[in-house]
């Protein structure tokens, strides 16, 4: 899972008094300058000798609220569009402190991290979108049969 340091400075004003060391919402790459704006589902990075695809923005569980005392800290999270990614190991290799992820190949759908997020918590009815989001083939199978339900049953 990455989460793009920029968002840290965020939560220390939304969360005045809050510890919040690297690493605190359970990212494994604390990255910089991938942004979910900018990052799409399929990309291909490297950090060390090690491969990774962007599969999906995260949507946290209930933990996160556990682990910041706080109950409405799911919704806080999905609602800031601070959402991170998640990825895939395409080829193993070592990865060790200050390898930083970087950019190996763009994928050519155009379907940012943000786009599915934003898709998915509040952006349903965007036709084409989720057309495009239910034949992505780098989003894991559950997400494309989410939109596609939503293609077909738009209430659901």
């Amino acid at each position: 899972y990455a989460y793009p340091s920029e968002h840290y400075s965020f939560w220390r004003t939304e969360l005045p008094g809050t510890e919040l060391p690297w690493g605190i919402f359970g990212d494994n790459f604390t990255t910089e300058g991938l942004l979910e704006r900018d990052v799409h589902i399929g990309d291909r990075l490297r950090a060390g000798s090690a491969e990774f695809i962007v599969t999906q923005p995260r949507m946290p569980c209930f933990k996160l609220g556990i682990r910041f005392g706080r109950p409405d800290m799911v919704k806080r999270f999905q609602r800031s569009g601070r959402t991170g990614f998640y990825l895939a190991v395409l080829q193993e290799g070592d990865v060790g402190p200050g390898d930083s992820l970087e950019f190996i190949a763009r994928d050519t759908h155009g379907i940012t991290v943000a786009d599915i997020a934003s898709l998915f918590m509040a952006d349903a009815t965007n036709q084409d979108l989720l057309r495009r989001a239910s034949d992505l083939p780098a989003l894991p199978e559950g997400w494309r049969d989410y939109f596609r339900k939503r293609l077909w049953e738009p209430d659901a």
